[in-house]
């Protein structure tokens, strides 16, 4: 397996880290059996043409302010030009920063709404609001989206999808996450040469890995799936 970082070349222009290799090295040792089976879990939320020839892994907090900043600045356009073109697809896993609190409430309050199939409305008005810090604001969230009340209340406090959280959470250190937002780019048919992306970076850099990754795989195939 072949894994090289964005953060590497970040660092190499900013003569930062100068043991980042060794940090490559293990962490590429850590993500050999998840690129085997190519990263995929049953329960992955997907955002885009599942065929897409790419795919961008992203471990997230709902209450983290780099991944608002990512949400807000970065991920429209690489929505328009990758997302939306069938380019690439997103996968988004949950990396809740604390045991319990809005980290973890609001990710159980978007995996609720995606039992009325409403995930990625929830997800995106999670983002885009500050209204999400308590459980009363989260049912308003809710409430805004037409959910049944009942239903997400149910959900929510049972804490129906707080193992699964926490899995997602689990498995993301494994891959080498240690704050938040986290990003995994790979091919999708062929996961072994894998691009890490740490870190809120700016457009410009998820399109130099994404457009080099682009030549090293067929073109997307066309799909009429909704996104």
């Amino acid at each position: 397996m072949k894994l090289s970082s964005s953060s590497a070349y970040i660092s190499g222009r900013s003569n930062i880290a100068a043991g980042l290799a060794v940090a490559v090295l293990s962490l590429g040792l850590a993500m050999g059996a998840y690129a085997a089976q190519g990263f995929t879990e049953e329960d992955d939320r997907v955002r885009g043409n599942p065929r897409a020839p790419l795919t961008l892994l992203e471990y997230s907090d709902f209450t983290c302010g780099f991944c608002e900043k990512f949400f807000a600045e970065t991920w429209p356009i690489l929505f328009s030009e990758y997302i939306d073109t069938g380019k690439m697809r997103l996968v988004y896993r949950d990396f809740p920063r604390a045991l319990s609190g809005p980290s973890v409430d609001t990710a159980l309050a978007a995996r609720c709404a995606g039992e009325q199939g409403q995930y990625w409305a929830m997800h995106d008005r999670l983002f885009s609001s500050s209204d999400k810090y308590s459980p009363a604001e989260l049912r308003q969230q809710a409430d805004a989206l037409q959910l049944d009340a009942k239903k997400f209340t149910s959900c929510f406090e049972a804490s129906r999808y707080t193992t699964q959280i926490f899995k997602d959470r689990i498995e993301g250190g494994q891959l080498g996450a240690r704050g938040t937002p986290y990003f995994i780019l790979y091919a999708t048919e062929n996961p072994q040469e894998a691009v890490v992306l740490p870190g809120a970076m700016p457009y410009e850099m998820f399109k130099e890995e994404i457009d080099k990754l682009l030549q090293t795989v067929s073109s997307p195939k066309v799909s009429s799936e909704s996104l």
